[in-house]
């Protein structure tokens, strides 16, 4: 049985990726798309809740469309994902990313794929704090002192 933090990474991973990334993940490892759809994907609402400053009373912020899907390989293999959005072939493919995971075979290869996923996501968020950190404006106060 794979390591369940490893799997929860992956599976987080799997969920952000885009369609094209998550095909040349299948194909990188070598794995075939197909699977029966245990739970055709889905597209609901869930509840978005925060905390003012991290560590406040909890409040409901809203809602947000997620998308769900769970798939079964040939094998055996179950896998599952949930996604932000309304993209229903992104989820099932997620799903299938995951059922090819839990393989010790293709393992390595998406752990790989993954991993540059996610490498490409943090350069973006990097790149995104830049442009913000380029814009920031320190306000101070000055005190006017008596002459």
């Amino acid at each position: 049985m794979p390591d369940p933090a490893a799997r929860q990474r992956a599976m987080a991973r799997a969920g952000q990726a885009t369609l094209d990334e998550l095909h040349a993940a299948l194909a990188q490892a070598g794995a075939n798309p197909v699977a029966e759809d245990l739970r055709r994907p889905e597209t609901g609402l869930v509840m978005v809740r925060g905390r003012i400053g991290g560590d406040g009373r909890p409040f409901n912020a809203g809602e947000a469309t997620v998308t769900r899907a769970a798939v079964r390989l040939p094998g055996g293999e179950t896998g599952f994902a949930y996604h932000l959005g309304r993209d229903r072939d992104r989820a099932r493919l997620a799903a299938i990313v995951d059922a090819h995971w839990q393989r010790p075979e293709a393992r390595p290869a998406l752990d790989a794929a993954l991993a540059a996923i996610a490498e490409r996501r943090a350069e973006a968020a990097a790149q995104a704090a830049r442009k913000v950190a380029a814009t920031r404006v320190n306000f101070f106060t000055l005190a006017r002192g008596e002459d």
